[in-house]
C-alpha cells in the first residue's frame, strides 16, 4: 500500500484527499519507482478543475523522481537498461503525488548523478513546454526574442534553452523577479503599464520572437504589436486570444507538442546532468502538508519550483 493525493471530485487544491492505494506490480513494460521528490506544476490542478466524471477520483502529479524498486519482465526504461536501486526520472506520468508508483517504463530516464531529487521531479514539465515554443516559432541564434513570465518555471527555462541558442532575450516580470531573469541571461524589463515602449527602446531594431507563458492581455497586445510575423508568437495560455488574432497556442495535449515533448526529454535530461539547464526549486513540501504547496502554487507567486517530498 501507499499514499497519494487525488481529486474526488472536480476542484482545485481545496478538494484534494491523501487516501492509501494499492501499488500494483509492474508487468512487461512498467517499472515501480519509490518516489523521493514530485514535482509541481499549475497543470496538477488545473487538469482537476473539469473534465468526465467518469475518470473521477483523478490521481494527481506528472512527474517524479526517485529509486526503482521493480521491474516488469524484460522491461527497460527509455534510456536504457535498469535495476532496482537505480535513481530515475519519470514524466509524462499520471499520479505523482504519491510516495510509490507502478508506471510506464517509456516514461522513465536515469536520473543525472548531480541532480538533486527535488529538480529532477521538476525538469521536464517546463523544459518540454519551452522546448515546444521555441520549436513553433523557430527561434534561432540570430534572433532577439521577448519572453513574458520569464521568472515563472516555464520563462527560466526558456531563457536558458535560448542562451544555449545564442539568441538576445528581453524577459519580462515584476521587480521581484528581475534578478532571476538576469541571471539566467536575460535583459529585464517591468510589465505593466508602458511595457511596449520599454520593450521598443531596448529592441529598436524590432523583436523576432514572442514566446508567451502569462496569457495576459498586455502580454498578447504587446507581442502583436511588437512581432512582425504572427507565425513566429506562441502561447502556452491564451488559446482564445490565439484562435482570434491567428497565432500559435500550444498544450500537452495536442498530438504534435506531446510527440516532440517526449522526444525531447533525453536531451533536456543531457543538458542538466552537464550543468547547462538548471531548476530553481524555492522550497518543498512533506508529501502529507500537499494542500498547502498546491494553495501556494495556485497563488501564482512560489518564488520558484516546489517539491512534495515523502
Amino acid at each position: 500500500m501507499t499514499k497519494h493525493w487525488v481529486a474526488p471530485r472536480f476542484g482545485g487544491s481545496e478538494v484534494l484527499e491523501f487516501v492509501d492505494t494499492e501499488v500494483a506490480a509492474p508487468g512487461p513494460g512498467e517499472v515501480t519507482i519509490a518516489v523521493r521528490a514530485a514535482g509541481m506544476n499549475p497543470a496538477d490542478t488545473k487538469h482537476t478543475r473539469q473534465g468526465d466524471p467518469a475518470d473521477l477520483p483523478v490521481p494527481v502529479g506528472y512527474e517524479v523522481a526517485g529509486v526503482l524498486t521493480a521491474l516488469g519482465p524484460d522491461t527497460t526504461i527509455a534510456s536504457g537498461g535498469g535495476a532496482v536501486g537505480d535513481e530515475v526520472l519519470a514524466f509524462r506520468i499520471a499520479g505523482g503525488w504519491s510516495s510509490s508508483l507502478t508506471v510506464p517504463a517509456a516514461d522513465v530516464f536515469a536520473k543525472p548523478v548531480g541532480l538533486g531529487f527535488p529538480e529532477a521531479a521538476n525538469l521536464l514539465l517546463a523544459g518540454t513546454t519551452a522546448a515546444d515554443m521555441l520549436r513553433v516559432t523557430r527561434a534561432a541564434g540570430r534572433d532577439t526574442v521577448l519572453v513574458h513570465g520569464a521568472s515563472g518555471a516555464v520563462g527560466v527555462s526558456l531563457l536558458q534553452q535560448l542562451r544555449l541558442l545564442g539568441a538576445r532575450v528581453i524577459g519580462t516580470a515584476s521587480e521581484r523577479g528581475a534578478d532571476v531573469v538576469r541571471r539566467f541571461g536575460g535583459e529585464w524589463v517591468a510589465y505593466g503599464d508602458g511595457l511596449e515602449a520599454r520593450v521598443r527602446s531596448l529592441a529598436p531594431s524590432g523583436i523576432d520572437v514572442a514566446l508567451d507563458c502569462v496569457g495576459t492581455d498586455e502580454a498578447v497586445d504587446v507581442s502583436l504589436a511588437v512581432v512582425a510575423d504572427r507565425d513566429r508568437i506562441v502561447t502556452i495560455a491564451a488559446p482564445a486570444r490565439a484562435a482570434e488574432a491567428g497565432f500559435a497556442a500550444v498544450g500537452g495535449a495536442q498530438p504534435a507538442s506531446k510527440a516532440f515533448r517526449d522526444s525531447v526529454r533525453q536531451r533536456l535530461i543531457d543538458l542538466a546532468g552537464a550543468g547547462q539547464l538548471e531548476v530553481p526549486v524555492a522550497r518543498t513540501f512533506p508529501l502529507a502538508e500537499a494542500t498547502a504547496a498546491a494553495e501556494l502554487l495556485e497563488s501564482g507567486h512560489p518564488g520558484g519550483k516546489l517539491a512534495l517530498v515523502p
